[in-house]
């Protein structure tokens, strides 16, 4: 008998953090490797939210904290939906947790029994489908290609519900793909969504403020979901303070109740210090974000025009958060100059990170076979030399 759980056993280790890792270990040999694995901004946080937290520790912020969140933090994110979101939540509806992937999980805890069915539009972030699997849920996958800039239709989501669907997750802008969904195309989810009273949303907008377009929408705000969608988002990437850990969601007051007392039976309340920091964040100047999201708009346009002279790539150009998606199978099947056969794309992907020594993340962890996924939350220089080895070890490789 295994000393491990069968829970434990099912779930796939997550495909970005392992790519990390090996780079990791390269670069600790000596190797010069560029890592364009890590779905992390390269900015610091900026210095009005660090001296928050530097106050925070000052006025002995030091102890346990309230489940859901300080209620001046839970404000803030209230009146942050308001403000920017045009979206009405009182602080009851808010649970402040560490970072917004802890929401997610605990919101797939408090509302998944075993059996229900989990729409996740695909590709999609590696630790949805595991956070349904722990949930003991059922994930019903609904594929999007590049040539539909990896968004799902109204038909095709309708097509996916059935008698036993409990949850749609929704994320945009998206990781891997950087697709933002549209205020008409949200709408026409939303008008499916509209006629099954008994389903809820989950919308992940980590990425909310990393956009390239006017404005990014939320499903909230249409009227035929409003009272089913839960919204989860955080500080980690509008902010670069990803290790700050703080995340939360906007949820109806039964879920937001469910949440905490799941939360109140495993961490417990989120760090003083960092929710300190984050409440600065929401209150403050908000033109630390504008410099990032610019910046960040400047390296899709890099990444995207220096990924198109890649032979083979099929490149799209993503609309938000810091990520490209090309479809690279056109290189399954090569032979490497050592002679080895390259029999998927995580066999490509390898070959990149051993010979041009950059470090990407195989598709298929996305539930997108067929796709690499590369980080451009790095220099301009750093794109421009990944790019530049990619191409030339490619080159290097024969049918």
């Amino acid at each position: 008998m295994s000393i491990i759980s069968q829970r434990i056993e099912r779930l796939s280790p997550s495909a970005t953090l392992a790519m990390s890792q090996k780079s990791a270990e390269l670069k600790a040999k000596g190797v010069d490797v560029i890592n364009m694995s890590v779905g992390e901004p390269d900015f610091n946080t900026p210095d009005h939210i660090k001296e928050a937290a530097k106050r925070a520790i000052d006025e002995n912020y030091s102890r346990y904290t309230p489940v859901p969140g300080y209620l001046s933090l839970r404000k803030a994110v209230c009146d942050k939906l308001q403000r920017e979101n045009g979206l009405t939540f009182t602080p009851e509806q808010i649970v402040v947790g560490n970072g917004a992937k802890q929401e997610l999980y605990n919101t797939l805890l408090a509302c998944v029994n075993p059996g229900d069915e989990v729409i996740i539009p695909t590709p999609a972030w590696v630790s949805y489908v595991e956070m349904v699997k722990l949930a003991e849920g059922k994930v019903v996958e609904v594929p999007a290609g590049i040539e539909n800039n990896f968004k799902v239709t109204a038909a095709q989501l309708e097509a996916a519900i059935t008698p036993a669907t409990k949850m749609v997750m929704l994320n945009s802008p998206s990781n891997p793909t950087g697709a933002v969904y549209t205020y008409d195309e949200l709408k026409a989810l939303a008008e499916v969504l509209g006629r099954f009273q008994n389903i809820l949303i989950l919308a992940d907008e980590i990425y909310e403020h990393i956009n390239f377009v006017d404005k990014v929408h939320s499903i909230a705000e249409f009227p035929e979901v409003r009272d089913r969608v839960i919204i989860v988002n955080g500080v980690s990437k509008a902010y670069a303070m990803t290790g700050w850990r703080i995340g939360y969601l906007a949820a109806p007051a039964v879920i937001a109740k469910a949440v905490g007392k799941l939360q109140g039976q495993s961490t417990s309340g989120a760090s003083s210090i960092a929710q300190k920091a984050a409440e600065a964040a929401y209150n403050g100047s908000q033109e630390c974000i504008e410099v990032m999201r610019a910046a960040f708009e400047r390296r899709r346009d890099l990444i995207v025009e220096l990924a198109k002279e890649v032979p083979g790539w099929q490149v799209n150009r993503p609309d938000g958060a810091f990520y490209l998606f090309p479809k690279v199978d056109s290189y399954v099947g090569s032979v490497t100059p050592a002679g080895k056969r390259l029999e998927t794309v995580a066999d490509y992907v390898m070959y990149l990170l051993e010979e041009a020594h950059v470090a990407c993340v195989d598709g298929e962890a996305f539930c997108a076979p067929g796709y690499m996924r590369l980080s451009y939350a790095t220099s301009d220089d750093n794109i421009r030399e990944a790019i530049r080895r990619i191409r030339e070890a490619s080159a290097k490789l024969t049918k």
